[in-house]
């Protein structure tokens, strides 16, 4: 395990609080958990993981992710999954680092550089050493509050460049394009989810999507690795355990 990866973890040790703990620095999030856990279901926000230590897995769809210490994945859009906590424990706590996507940044960023090529949508991927950095410097801040106002803006932009550039950087460039196939399905999963209990109409969401019956249900499938009629199963399903 490399220095960097440890310290982010002391650094995480120290700020948790209880599973999720919203951090003094905007869009950062900690999870930690002592102990492995069932199946789960939830909605996972447009957002960039990365597990510190322990193990996870995730079903998205018919595709399962399975992240382990220092691998990173990229949530492009709401999408409803079943999380399990494999590894954990008071010796050795799951632990990870959230980061909400700020879209419009993502967005500023395009005009000046091009993200990387794109590859599989559903495989998690190592941190590289860059990233690293940019993560351990801005965790460091929590120990700095006074430098958060000024700091985390510009380690913020470079964790998202730094995204841009990984594996799922050609995903986060559709995300943040009013033209780009993960804008337009995004607009079709937020209706679902504001509409769950309604039929749906699938030619209804493809022109709300701007796109084919045939174009919508391709695209919708690769950034959801679902249907919508299961991806609205999955909405019900999430919607009664809150009842």
């Amino acid at each position: 395990m490399s220095e960097a990866l440890l310290e982010l973890i002391a650094i995480a040790g120290r700020h948790a609080r209880g599973r999720r703990t919203r951090t003094a620095v905007p869009r950062v999030t900690i999870g930690r958990s002592e102990v492995p856990t069932p199946p789960l279901p939830e909605l996972c926000q447009p957002t960039a993981l990365f597990v510190l230590q322990g193990t996870k897995s995730v079903l998205i769809g018919d595709r399962m992710l399975r992240y382990s210490a220092g691998s990173c994945f990229v949530y492009a859009v709401e999408t409803p999954a079943t999380s399990q906590l494999i590894e954990a424990s008071a010796a050795h706590p799951y632990m990870a680092i959230a980061f909400s996507l700020d879209i419009e940044l993502i967005a500023t960023l395009l005009i000046d550089h091009k993200p990387a090529a794109g590859g599989d949508d559903f495989v998690t991927y190592p941190a590289d050493d860059e990233l690293l950095d940019a993560w351990r410097r801005m965790l460091r801040l929590l120990d700095r509050p006074d430098e958060i106002p000024v700091l985390a803006p510009m380690l913020e932009r470079e964790i998202a460049f730094r995204l841009l550039q990984g594996p799922q950087g050609a995903k986060l460039r559709q995300l943040a394009r009013a033209d780009g196939h993960l804008w337009q399905i995004r607009r079709a999963t937020q209706w679902i989810r504001a509409h769950y209990n309604e039929p749906i109409d699938v030619t209804e969401l493809a022109g709300l999507a701007h796109m084919s019956n045939a174009a919508f249900h391709r695209h919708f499938k690769a950034a959801t690795a679902m249907s919508p009629i299961q991806y609205q199963k999955q909405v019900r399903l999430l919607e009664a355990r809150h009842l």
